[in-house]
């Protein structure tokens, strides 16, 4: 017979990752710097962000989606479908789930081409 641990969960390390956004008079981004020292990140730049948390209490996912006035529509359309291709990769390794790993990569890559982001073969 197995016998249930009591113990209280400890932590063995913490890593923080922050996250600056400076806004203009109307609070849209103009600036959006990150460092993630696990990471060896150190105050890079970007242009655009998305965060997402599952929140166990209300059983839904927050997320955060930011970009600065100077993100192209073009940087944007590459953004979204590198992050779905990624969200795929996510999805595959949490559930082992190939298949529907391989509808939303199928979904992405049909978008892309759509989009001119993934150009066809000629």
């Amino acid at each position: 017979m197995s016998e249930l641990c009591t113990q209280p969960f400890s932590i063995m390390a913490e890593s923080n990752i922050h996250i600056t956004v400076s806004t203009d008079e109307n609070k849209v981004p103009s600036k959006i710097i990150w460092t993630a020292e696990d990471g060896q990140v150190n105050n890079r730049e970007a242009k655009a962000m998305a965060l997402s948390m599952w929140d166990e209490q209300d059983g839904t996912a927050m997320r955060m989606d930011l970009w600065t006035k100077e993100m192209s529509v073009e940087e944007m359309q590459h953004f979204v479908c590198q992050t779905m291709m990624t969200l795929a990769d996510t999805f595959e390794r949490a559930t082992s789930d190939q298949e529907h790993a391989g509808a939303i990569r199928g979904f992405t890559e049909e978008l892309a081409k759509r989009l001119g982001v993934l150009k066809t073969g000629s």
